[in-house]
């Protein structure tokens, strides 16, 4: 294994060592299915304890970047984290930057407005039928008596729609972290005040403008969206 180790003497033994696993693992000195040395191995290289290694592996589970497998051929091996997985991933981190107050909800927005405008261009020039059936379908669903968990759900299902019909894929790797990181600010208004009727309304024009090619009505909708929750969040934290 192309890696070289060496003691560790600060503290936070377990993070460095897995900062220094996983950055070989980017860059390449460690392959995809790749066995690790064993704990003790490990421990033994880098002068620390087999907890100190259990943990720093942990880490490095937690991130999808290794597996463990059990058995006579077992240890711990290198994970291709799938799409999936680090979509999810990023969505988490953004949420909670959000949440802590490390992302602005004005920076958020501003993001979105203009990400989600390129998104609009690319979903009516590569118009689907699918993808509308899909934003139809989830419009339909926001208008009937589901709960407030449900609506935040479909809220994003219909966003990421969006996003999946422009079929490009860093677009739709991207806009996840943007999409999810509002979420908490759709639950906020959808629990405090309610206003499922105005979204509502501009998911539905937003369906209807890419559905008609209008891409200015398709603009104007997402901008009376976007500067609707603005507003709202707004008027929460005043009050």
């Amino acid at each position: 294994m192309a890696i070289h180790y060496e003691p560790l003497e600060t503290q936070s033994l377990a993070k460095q060592i897995a900062d220094k696993i996983r950055s070989a693992i980017l860059d390449g000195r460690l392959k995809v299915d790749e066995r690790l040395p064993t704990e003790e191995e490990l421990a033994v290289k880098f002068a620390v304890s087999r907890p100190t290694i259990r943990e720093a592996l942990k880490r490095l589970a937690a991130q999808n970047l290794v597996r463990s497998r059990r058995g006579p051929a077992g240890g711990t091996f290198i994970k291709r984290p799938t799409p999936d997985e680090l979509r999810r991933s990023v969505a988490t981190s953004a949420t909670l930057m959000v949440t802590f107050g490390e992302f602005d909800v004005d920076a958020i927005t501003e993001a979105r407005r203009e990400m989600e405008r390129l998104c609009l261009r690319l979903a009516i020039s590569r118009r689907n039928e699918d993808y509308l059936k899909r934003m139809a379908t989830e419009v339909e669903l926001q208008r009937s008596d589901i709960s407030d968990e449900e609506f935040c759900a479909s809220d994003i299902r219909f966003h990421q729609t969006l996003v999946d019909a422009t079929a490009n894929p860093v677009l739709q790797f991207n806009m996840v972290s943007v999409i999810e990181a509002l979420q908490p600010l759709m639950n906020m208004i959808a629990n405090r005040f309610r206003e499922r009727e105005a979204i509502v309304e501009y998911h539905y024009a937003l369906y209807r403008a890419i559905k008609d090619e209008d891409l200015e009505a398709a603009e104007k909708a997402l901008d009376d969206l976007i500067d609707y929750l603005c507003v709202q969040y707004h008027s929460a934290q005043r009050g």
